[in-house]
């Protein structure tokens, strides 16, 4: 059946979307506006650049063109006019530009050869084809010539030469014997590019044939034979097929000496060779030796771009295709054999004919507007760009005051009327050119509809529809919609408007069905049209018929009944296995039943109900199974094999609103055994395409159900049967259906903070799916703040699941809260969580102290470190024993974090131990604290503590200013002695000479001694020089001044005994009253 054509303002409308879009240029196709517009011309078809015709047949050059006007046409040949009228063999096609060129009557085509151009013509501009080369296809025959016999010694290289006639095309070039046989080919023997036969080491085998060069040209389809070529081959041993072709190492059997690789094609060990951007590039290597050497193919700097490079001809050609500047460097080929290899190396150079970057396009601007017109290309060398106007050098078309070239780009401003043309780029360089025309059209048209008015649309409730509202106007005007005459412009929530004016509602409900009205609006006036909407109830079948088992010549009916809108005529027909039924007379069709008399085995199969209106359809099926008389089984089922259920098929969606929607399937056979559940699964397009989740489990006994929705979801749902066998196969997808949008209702949860370094805190969140997203754009506030201050919260939009807080201090905890957010809205008050920063080394522990309360044991205590840095993963202790410069093997221990002491058991009573403790994080152990044992028992007394962070006892504040008072008071006693002590020369003293005072000699009751001034001796006692001299003080009072005698003596107690004389040349008053004050270093030594 052939489809119907839309009407004219359909191509209007979808032509119009891509003038709303900026890049169009076609008028609608609408008569009336055809009519009225003016369009410059635009060439729509040419001949090839390089035109090669057939010297048979006539020469056609086409040329073609459309504009409003229609356009005129003229030629030139090479560059100049060309008079189609006076040739007779040359005439024009009718409303067309296309030449015919008739050689009927006689002429040669090779008089016509030359370079053409068109030029399309109205009264708005002129239009240019690309200049075509024709040229006439020539098929040179091969000249004459007698061709010796080729004589070559085995295993020496040979090359037969071809050397084709030129042709125009090139031929096509294969080798065959004179038999017209084709010459077998390997990697010994091969043809290369240049059509010549390499040998790469002759056999005495070859010489069973001759070798003719064939060339077939392309467009006379004839074959030139060139004369054959015959090879005598000089061996050492006759040929023998038997004994010697098959041999393992033929060449040596045969005496044929092995000879390294060289290279046949090209000669040399380098070359060069340029090729064309977005040409195929050949690189050929054909090398001689004996063995026959392999070819490798290498780039250097990198490696062969795999996907678009083959090997050729044994690989003796590698083929690259569609060349690019990447391809340009060196490659090598690599020619091997057992005796050695050699390699070429080709430098490839990658030119470019020019190719668009920007080719310029048609431009279609209201009076007043601003426009541009580029043209940019690239290729190797350079391109130059040359503008033209209406086929005239740009330079010397007449000045235009609203148009300025920069380069590459034509700016229009301000534009009117009389701007209207065609322009013209041609860019180009050594390689080629390109020529791209654009015209420039000035319209000034108010708004106007392109479909008929006051249309009646029709849709099912809960279906998409488009309202269609094709405009033109230039301007391009702006459209609106609106619902029976009143409210706001329709965009947005339920509705969508395309570019090209369509409105689209994405589901119907009752409340859209009203009449919609379009404005299309520019600076020149407006239009509008109308579209009535009509909301229809949809065709449901709510009683289906349902699986029978019949017996023969028994009577079935199967119900079949539909809910449908009223005002659509409702049809209801019946298929058989997919196939129209024909009602017989066994067969009563009624609204809502179909009823079979007398049951047949024929009428076992599937049957289908069909309700249909004009807008929709729905369907049922039911299979009827037709028994035989003497089959009455008790129960079907039991009687059957049992298998997994049929997929549930026809899904459909109703009821649809907010946050749920009806879901209605028909079951799929159960396979005689009873569905006991059907598993509703959903499937969203945004967060994970493609994966299906279980949404809700209902009994076998139901085919329809209600499913609770999330807001913003675009929903697909299919049924999977159970059944005592196992689980059916999911039914097709219903259609989709997107819920309207809402703020979240959660936040995300797992919300951790944690320091990856020791200056940063890492904020994560378990991100929230599809079901939880609620609306576009799902986004998440995370806020964060030091816990237990009063800063402010600092807060950053964040998309993903992560967020770095830094820099921060080491391991200090914040506050952290982290919500949800999308287009609709924010999430609730999210809870706020407590996170730290990273951790780092710990201070050392506090208030190491190492104790031995016994010789077997030694007691360590300490306190944690003033400064954890992180959570105490536990304590590192490091000890080992030494007795002297001998050291003992080092233990460790590791304790857990709430341990702060330990014992540790002697090995010996005489080692120490030295100590080394450190606390722990998970970045590592911190600063250690080292103390030792205390001494040896004959050192020390074993009860002696000594502590860390503690200085010694003799270093305490309160232990100085002690011992300070001591020494001050002793200080002052021993002055007051001395003193006592001067002042002794005032009492009486015992007349003894040379007779030390003796312990039962009395004291005065006061204590004072007698003293004796005779002879002047030295005070007995008295120090004396290392010479056994004696020492005169120069103090007065100095204990030799006060007597002379023998030498001193001690007492037990230390005190000093003497005789004591008085200074002969003092008086007594000076010695006695005259006395000055004693140092207290010589009052101690009065007093020893």
């Amino acid at each position: 059946m052939a489809r119907p054509q839309p009407p004219p303002w359909v191509h209007a409308a979808f032509l119009l979307c891509f003038l709303s879009l900026g890049g169009a240029i076609e008028i609608p196709m609408d008569p009336s506006i055809q009519n009225e517009l003016s369009q410059p011309p635009t060439i729509t078809k040419q001949s090839v650049k390089d035109h090669i015709v057939d010297p048979r047949d006539n020469i056609l050059i086409e040329c073609e063109a459309k504009g409003n006007p229609a356009p005129s046409f003229h030629w030139t040949r090479n560059s100049r006019f060309f008079n189609v009228a006076k040739d007779p063999r040359v005439s024009m096609r009718r409303r067309s530009g296309t030449l015919v060129i008739d050689f009927r009557s006689g002429g040669r085509p090779e008089e016509y050869e030359g370079e053409y151009q068109c030029f399309a013509r109205n009264k708005f501009g002129t239009a240019l084809s690309n200049r075509i080369r024709l040229q006439v296809s020539k098929s040179p025959l091969w000249p004459k010539e007698n061709l010796d016999p080729v004589v070559v010694q085995e295993g020496a290289p040979l090359t037969l030469q071809c050397n084709p006639p030129p042709g125009l095309p090139s031929p096509v070039i294969f080798w065959m014997s004179s038999a017209m046989e084709p010459i077998t080919q390997d990697k010994r023997v091969s043809q290369g590019h240049n059509g010549d036969l390499y040998f790469s080491n002759v056999m005495v085998q070859d010489m069973q044939t001759d070798y003719s060069c064939n060339a077939r040209f392309h467009f006379t389809h004839t074959i030139q034979q060139k004369n054959p070529f015959t090879l005598k081959v000089l061996t050492n041993h006759p040929y023998n097929d038997s004994s010697l072709r098959n041999h393992p190492d033929m060449y040596s059997a045969r005496g044929v000496a092995e000879r390294t690789p060289t290279f046949m094609y090209p000669l040399g060990t380098a070359s060069s060779q340029m090729v064309l951007r977005g040409m195929d590039l050949l690189l050929e290597c054909i090398a001689s030796g004996v063995p026959t050497p392999d070819i490798a193919w290498y780039k250097k700097g990198g490696d062969l771009p795999s996907h678009k490079a083959k090997f050729e001809n044994f690989n003796k050609a590698l083929r690259i295709t569609n060349v690019s500047e990447e391809d340009s460097g060196e490659y090598f080929c690599l020619a091997s054999n057992k005796m050695g290899s050699i390699r070429h190396t080709i430098s490839v150079r990658v030119k470019a004919a020019p190719y668009w970057l920007d080719e310029p396009k048609n431009l279609i601007l209201a009076p007043g507007e601003d426009g541009r017109l580029v043209c940019r290309a690239n290729g190797n060398p350079k391109p130059t760009v040359q503008w033209m106007v209406n086929g005239e050098p740009l330079q010397s078309a007449p000045p235009n005051p609203n148009r300025e070239v920069t380069g590459d780009t034509i700016i229009f401003r301000d534009t009117q009327i009389s701007s209207r043309a065609v322009y013209q780029c041609n860019t180009s360089n050594e390689h080629g050119y390109l020529l791209a025309n654009a015209f420039v059209s000035v319209l000034d048209v108010p708004p106007r509809m392109l479909s008929p008015r006051n249309q009646l649309i029709r849709v099912i409730l809960y279906n998409r529809t488009r309202l269609d509202c094709p405009f033109f106007g230039s301007p391009i005007p702006t459209l609106r919609w609106f619902k029976n005459g009143q409210g706001s412009n329709l965009d947005g929530g339920n509705y969508h408007v395309y570019e090209n004016g369509s409105l689209e509602i994405k589901m119907i409900r009752k409340e859209d069905q009203g009449i919609y009205t379009c404005v299309a609006t520019n600076i020149l006036g407006k239009a509008e049209n109308q579209v009535r909407l009509e909301v229809k109830d949809p065709t449901r079948i709510y009683r289906m018929p349902e699986d029978q088992v019949a017996k023969r010549g028994t009577t079935v009916q199967l119900e079949c009944r539909v809910k449908h809108d009223p005002s659509l005529k409702l049809t209801v027909s019946w298929m058989k296995d997919d196939e129209p039924l024909y009602i017989g007379n066994r067969m009563k069709k009624e609204d809502d039943s179909l009823t079979i008399f007398g049951v047949a085995e024929r009428d076992q199969g599937s049957y289908t109900c069909v309700a249909s209106t004009e807008l929709d359809q729905d369907l049922a099926k039911a299979y009827l199974t037709v028994l035989a008389d003497q089959t009455t089984p008790t129960n079907r089922l039991a009687a059957l094999p049992k298998g997994r259920p049929d997929r549930p098929r026809d899904l459909e969606l109703t009821d649809l609103a907010e946050r749920s929607v009806r879901l209605t399937w028909i079951p799929g056979d159960d396979n005689n055994s009873p569905i006991t559940d059907y598993v509703v699964q959903f499937e969203e397009d945004q967060f994970q395409p493609g994966v299906w989740h279980d949404h809700s489990k209902f009994p076998g006994s139901v085919n329809s159900a209600v499913l609770q929705l999330s807001p913003y979801v675009n929903y697909q749902f299919r049924v999977i049967a159970v059944n005592e066998v196992g689980s059916s196969h999911p039914s097709l997808p219903s259609e989709r259906y997107r819920t309207s949008g809402a703020p979240p209702e959660s936040n995300p949860s797992d919300v951790k903070g944690e320091g990856t370094r020791k200056n940063n805190m890492e904020i994560t969140w378990t991100p929230m799916n599809a079901t939880s997203a609620f609306g576009p754009n799902l986004r998440y506030i995370v806020k964060w703040r030091r816990r237990e201050t009063r800063e402010s919260w600092n807060n950053v939009t964040v998309w993903g699941s992560r967020y770095v807080v830094g820099p921060t201090p080491v391991y200090v905890p914040y506050e952290i809260r982290v919500q949800a957010e999308n287009d609709f809205g924010k999430g609730p008050e999210p809870e706020t969580v407590i996170g730290y920063s990273g951790e780092d080394l710990p201070s050392a522990p506090r208030r190491f102290r190492v104790r031995q309360p016994s010789l077997q044991t030694i007691s360590l205590e300490w306190d944690h470190p003033e400064h954890p840095n992180g959570i105490l993963t536990g304590y590192s202790l490091r000890y080992l024993a030494f007795n002297g410069t001998k050291l003992g093997k080092q233990i460790v221990e590791n304790f857990s974090p709430n341990q702060t002491k330990f014992t540790v058991q002697r090995a010996d009573p005489v080692s120490r131990y030295r100590f080394t403790l450190s606390a722990r994080t998970q970045v590592g152990s911190g600063e250690a604290v080292t103390e030792e044992s205390p001494a040896s028992p004959n050192e020390a007394t074993p009860t002696a503590a000594y502590t860390n962070n503690q200085t010694d006892i003799a270093t305490q504040g309160w232990f100085i200013g002690l011992m300070c008072a001591i020494a001050l008071l002793v200080l002052i006693l021993l002055i007051v002695c001395f003193i006592k002590r001067s002042r002794g020369g005032k009492y009486p003293v015992r007349e003894k000479k040379d007779v030390p005072l003796g312990p039962e000699d009395p004291k005065e009751e006061d204590g004072s001694f007698d003293y004796s001034d005779e002879d002047n001796k030295p005070l007995q006692g008295s120090q004396t020089s290392l010479d056994g001299t004696i020492k005169q003080q120069e103090s007065d009072d100095s204990l030799v001044d006060y007597g002379e005698g023998g030498e001193g003596q001690f007492n037990e107690d230390g005190s000093f005994i003497g005789q004591y004389t008085v200074k002969k040349d003092k008086e007594e008053t000076e010695g006695n009253e005259s006395s000055e004050a004693t140092s207290p270093v010589n009052a101690i030594y009065s007093l020893a």
